[in-house]
């Protein structure tokens, strides 16, 4: 066993040195002076001459580091590992070096941080700097001591259970069982399932079934919520434009859906009914439309210049929002990360490469004193800084360009966190088929290995924050940007792409889900799952989302092709799923089968909710106009010291805007490089050749408006991020947007249930007004922690393509140049007046 600690030389020491300051600051520990970090690792199995030569070329920066093999001294020292089952990056990478360096196998490899501090601390101060560092979801304190091995006894996992008796259980049976698997399905679902095991499978199920079903129907794969069946719709005074946006909309579906009156009204149709109204009406044309849903997509002419030659290709350009709301509340760092990483994968899946990131993130004042912070919630300031830190890891691994980078602040989100990232995508279509999966088709697992975090990420995201959920480790996933490069390089290949006949990637669900979704009939062996460690059960194979991993189905001819290219790139490609024509989702483990369900049963996504649904009156004042003759100075003053509008430069340098030299506009532009755009652009990256086809992205919303009124912040939120590409160069009619949905928990609150239903009534007024359409979206219904809600929220995502050489950056020039005011005209409540709107972006864009 070979231990060595490794220390930044006191110059190249800026973390350590940062830390002793926020520790000093935060904890109010003046007597703290002096703190060392050491990165320390413990390996088994080298020789001595093996051990030198990687400490010195891979454990090791020899110009900025100095090691020891021996933990030095100090008035306090204490260790922090990850969590037995986490993923640790550090130590994955390092052991894979020396694989390499040693042309053996990898060696067990453990890392841990070893923190030395000097100063008279108390007991009770020293465990307050423990809490303060340590993030129980993931980490715990380590032994300082070396260990006498690092393989620990492997613990055969036992069978998979049977919930005996299930079928005959009454309703309080049922409800106790639901509480103490902590399912996120109802218990109108759990009784729904018992009658299909009672009635069609005369038997009871195992527990897989049910935690594979609960992944499949909850809130986060399935959109239970915004699927629930309206029953009735009623409003509060001062109401009568919502009501008549009612009224539009209930008209739309008589136009789309005739004499259909089994199709109930959600929210899930009323979300996506304007991009139904212009498919109809031919204004919605590059459109791509296909049975895989994974990002949203549309076909774009791009001209390409190569050897003095132009021509046009068509291309897919797929843009793709998602949150990691409740991973990034109990575990910044990593819930932050693979919110990027699960943005990139659904494009990726569908055979684009992404070039370009957004992120959008929702807080409360992180200046908020440690004193302040809530129980069992990390700090604000901690949230913040572990999050960004997250995001601009894995996107900086990766070789992603982050365009944009914004931060909004309001009470509401000290109930739960919004972490938003946004992702653009391009690919040649001739490049891309969208076949239709056929009996004896096979099923490949490409990428990263499955461990245990990620198990139960998908119903813990559908669920309210509580008390208890920093226990659940398990649920944050831990990114391996590395591995998911290499599969961005893998589908490049435009040969082994199109031999894609369908892909998807996993994220929420794993394989139940990634794989299920592939084919109505399934055989999946999850014996050949690749593992990160050996001891998983069936039911941590069957739902672990452990992130950069695809699933592909291909003909069999090409599996050994797939397997080959999959190798050139250090990738695992295993056959892991046959097509069958069952009508069956089966699964064996250790050659028993575990799951066995049929499609039809999984498909009726449990039991339709139903709601109903009472919009209270807006708060926003009548006329949003005022007099001119009133003195506003003060307010001004307020507005512009607001902590929303101080500069966030410091936020957006911690992330790389210049990978891949396809970024048009700078996140911060002009001669000084303090001049934020208002949209972010980049090239499309073509595989040959030279282009000025570029993709304009933005995004806007307020949540002081929409929590006065929904409505209105839903309408200026989309009417903002169109304005916002329109004053880049973009034009309106190219316009496509993608909507992320936040809101707090509604339970059978009708007035609650008002929330998301007013902000998209109010998405759908602009929409319907400016003839665009939301062809993507995200919704997460979990914003609550007890008595505290996030503000209803809906952030609109506008994408359009243009050209690189006519978009426009905001900053001056030069000396003397003209600035004008182009006001959009509105109404007397404030609402955009839609065809002057849009005769003055045809105006702007000529």
């Amino acid at each position: 066993m070979h231990a060595l600690y490794v220390e930044k030389r006191p110059e190249h020491a800026q973390p350590a040195q940062t830390l002793l300051a926020d520790l000093r600051e935060t904890l109010n520990l003046p007597q703290l002076t002096s703190l060392r970090v050491l990165q320390r690792y413990f390996v088994d199995g080298l020789s001595d001459t093996q051990f030198a030569q990687a400490s010195e070329l891979i454990l090791s920066e020899p110009f900025t580091e100095t090691t020891f093999s021996e933990l030095p001294s100090a008035d306090a020292v204490f260790s922090i590992e990850f969590l037995p089952g986490q993923f640790d990056q550090r130590a994955d990478s390092a052991a894979q070096c020396i694989a390499i360096l040693t042309g053996q196998e990898a060696p067990p490899l453990t890392s841990a941080q070893v923190y030395l501090l000097e100063g008279q601390l108390t007991s009770e101060q020293l465990d307050a700097v423990k809490n303060y560092l340590i993030n129980p979801v993931d980490s715990h304190e380590a032994a300082l001591d070396i260990p006498a091995t690092l393989t620990p006894p492997i613990k055969e996992p036992a069978e998979v259970a049977i919930l005996k008796g299930f079928t005959a259980k009454s309703d309080n049976d049922l409800s106790q069982l639901r509480s103490e698997l902590g399912l996120a399905m109802t218990l109108a679902d759990l009784a729904h399932t018992q009658a299909y095991f009672r009635d069609e499978e005369n038997r009871d199920p195992s527990l897989t079934e049910i935690k594979l079903l609960d992944t499949y129907w909850s809130d986060h794969c399935r959109h239970t919520t915004f699927l629930t069946k309206i029953d009735e719709v009623t409003f509060g005074e001062n109401t009568e434009t919502i009501q008549a946006t009612y009224r539009d909309y209930q008209k739309t579906r008589e136009a789309l859906y005739g004499a259909d009156t089994t199709r109930p009204e959600t929210m899930m149709d009323l979300a996506i009914i304007a991009a139904k109204e212009l498919k109809k009406s031919g204004e919605l044309d590059n459109l791509e439309l296909s049975e895989e849903i994974n990002a949203a997509s549309i076909i774009v002419e791009v001209p390409i210049e190569k050897d003095g030659n132009t021509t046009n290709e068509e291309y897919l350009i797929q843009f793709k929002n998602e949150t990691h709301n409740h991973p990034t509340e109990i575990e910044p760092f990593g819930g932050a990360a693979t919110c990027l990483g699960g943005c990139i994968r659904d494009p990726l899946s569908g055979r684009a490469y992404v070039y370009q990131a957004m992120r959008v993130t929702g807080a409360w004042d992180p200046r908020t004193p440690f004193s302040e912070t809530l129980p069992n919630k990390p700090p604000q300031r901690k949230i913040c800084l572990e999050a960004a830190r997250g995001y601009s890891s894995y996107g900086n691994q990766i070789g992603l360009a982050t365009g944009q980078v914004s931060e909004i602040y309001h009470p509401g989100y000290l109930a739960k966190r919004m972490e938003i990232g946004a992702v653009v995508a391009a690919c040649p279509r001739s490049q891309v088929q969208r076949g239709n999966p056929e009996p004896g088709d096979l099923i490949l697992l490409i990428g990263g290995r499955t461990g245990r975090d990620g198990v139960g990420g998908a119903t813990g995201s559908s669920k309210e924050h509580t008390d208890t959920a920093l226990e659940n480790s398990a649920e944050v996933q831990k990114g391996n940007p590395p591995t998911e490069r290499k599969v961005q390089r893998l589908f490049r290949n435009p040969k082994l792409s199109y031999k894609i006949k369908r892909c998807n990637d996993f994220g929420a669900g794993g394989v139940s889900v990634a794989i299920g979704e592939l084919a109505n009939s399934l055989d999946i062996d999850l014996d050949v799952v690749p593992k990160k460690y050996q001891g998983l059960d069936g039911t941590e194979l069957a739902i672990s989302e452990s992130q950069e991993r695809m699933a592909v189905v291909v003909d069999p001819a090409d599996v050994d092709y797939f397997i080959a290219e999959s190798d050139k790139e250090n990738l695992e490609c295993v056959q892991v799923a046959k097509v069958t024509d069952s009508g069956r989702l089966n699964m064996t483990w250790r050659g028993k089968i575990i799951v066995s369900l049929t499609r039809a049963f999984i498909d009726t996504n449990g039991v339709q909710g139903s709601a109903k649904i009472h919009i209270n009156s807006p708060t926003v004042a009548a006329d949003s106009n005022k007099s001119e003759t009133s003195n506003q100075t003060s307010e001004i003053l307020a507005h512009l010291s607001a902590l929303n509008h101080a500069s966030q430069k410091g936020l957006g340098e911690m992330f790389d805007s210049s990978i891949g030299a396809g970024t048009v506009l700078s996140p911060f532009g002009g001669k000084n490089q303090i001049t934020p755009p208002d949209a972010m652009v980049a090239k499309v990256p073509v595989l040959d050749g030279q282009t000025d086809a570029c993709t304009h992205m933005s995004w806007a919303f307020d949540p002081n408006l929409s929590s006065l009124s929904p409505f209105h912040g839903s309408v200026h939120a989309v009417a903002e991020s169109v304005c916002k590409l329109i004053a880049t160069g973009a034009r309106l009619q190219d316009t496509r947007l993608t909507f992320q949905e936040y809101f707090p928990k509604l339970g059978d609150d009708a007035t609650r249930w008002g929330l998301p239903f007013a902000a998209l009534l109010g998405a759908y007024h602009a929409q319907h007004g400016l003839r665009l359409a939301a062809i993507g979206g995200k919704d997460s219904m979990s914003g609550s922690f007890k008595d505290l809600d996030v503000p209803p929220t809906l952030v609109s995502f506008a994408l359009a393509p243009g050209k690189a050489s006519q978009t426009i950056s905001p900053e001056f020039k030069a000396a003397d140049s003209t600035l004008s005011l182009v006001s959009a005209p509105t109404d007397s409540e404030g609402l955009p007046l839609y065809p002057e709107l849009i005769a003055l972006a045809d105006q702007l864009h000529a």
